[in-house]
């Protein structure tokens, strides 16, 4: 897939040095707050099945979603761009040098993952959301295994593994996202009715899906710096608030960790999972479209202007 033309139209907002230290700052003790409960886990040797998912299952760590970017289009002044890394650099301008994001030297070496992920988030924001899977991912990922085999396995099921068998095979599952459905049982993947694959992955994503839109986090992070630190931890709330709901609503018996289960065996529990899902979505898709934004800035040919 070519990659984006550089670097598109792209004014350049000046911040004084006052103005991004506030904001740098401001992002370090948001992070903290979030990430303070799993790192002391961490440094306990504890390990929690809801609130550590982010950190093992995808790839950015703490201390990287704790670093401050400004994302493309904002100049830094008095800043030095040996301390912000390969993806800045200074540029001269009439009030002095400014630091900023050398988004040519980005899209360079990234060009085909930005549009990749360009080409990901525009397909599932053209489709309609489907909202009837009731979680059942989560359930097709333990059908008919041995309780040794349970990917949680220290905490509790809320049905014996026949009842969840019994459970599953009633039900009509239709998972669109590669991402769960690779992690079913062998015996629960001929269940569903779709086969998605990495390949096919922009056929399958709509925004409907809990996982699609926690992977949000996963492609912000992955457009740093062109997007700014700030969306990147809006994505990463939006995740965590969605993995509770993705253990809520799974056969695990969480309780004890303050997680009330959402039962979606019982119409009650399905239409309370609906409505989640579809407040989910509608966050999402104000976060899709803010990260399309900030792509759609890198579409023609024209140098960015620098005002500061």
């Amino acid at each position: 897939m070519r990659a984006p033309a550089y670097p598109g139209r792209v004014t350049e907002t000046g911040l004084d040095r006052a103005d991004w230290t506030r904001r740098r700052d401001a992002h370090a003790e948001r992070v903290d707050r979030l990430v303070g409960g799993h790192l002391e886990r961490r440094r306990r040797g504890e390990a929690h099945p809801v609130a550590d998912f982010l950190f093992t299952y995808y790839a950015y760590r703490p201390a990287q979603l704790r670093r401050w970017h400004p994302g493309a289009g904002v100049a830094l002044a008095e800043a030095d761009p040996a301390e912000w890394g390969r993806d800045y650099h200074a540029v001269a301008t009439a009030a002095g040098p400014v630091v900023t994001v050398d988004i040519a030297g980005f899209l360079a070496r990234r060009g085909a993952t930005v549009a990749l992920v360009r080409e990901l988030l525009a397909r599932t924001e053209g489709r309609p959301g489907h909202f009837g899977c009731f979680g059942l991912h989560e359930w097709a990922m333990v059908y008919r295994q041995a309780p040794d085999e349970v990917r949680h396995e220290r905490w509790p099921l809320r049905m014996s593994p026949q009842g969840i068998a019994e459970f599953v095979d009633s039900q009509r599952i239709r998972c669109s996202h590669f991402d769960a459905y690779r992690f079913f049982t062998p015996a629960a993947r001929p269940l569903n009715l779709l086969a998605p694959t990495r390949p096919t992955q922009a056929e399958f994503e709509q925004p409907g899906c809990l996982h699609a839109n926690m992977d949000l986090y996963k492609h912000a992070y992955r457009l740093v710096p062109l997007v700014s630190a700030e969306v990147v931890v809006d994505c990463f709330e939006l995740a965590r608030d969605i993995r509770d709901l993705d253990m809520r609503a799974s056969p695990y018996d969480l309780r004890e960790l303050g997680y009330p289960p959402v039962r979606i065996e019982t119409p009650h529990g399905r239409t309370e999972y609906v409505a989640m899902q579809r407040g989910f979505a509608d966050r999402a898709a104000v976060l899709r479209r803010r990260l399309l934004a900030e792509l759609e800035r890198f579409d023609e040919g024209e140098d960015p202007a620098y005002r500061i």
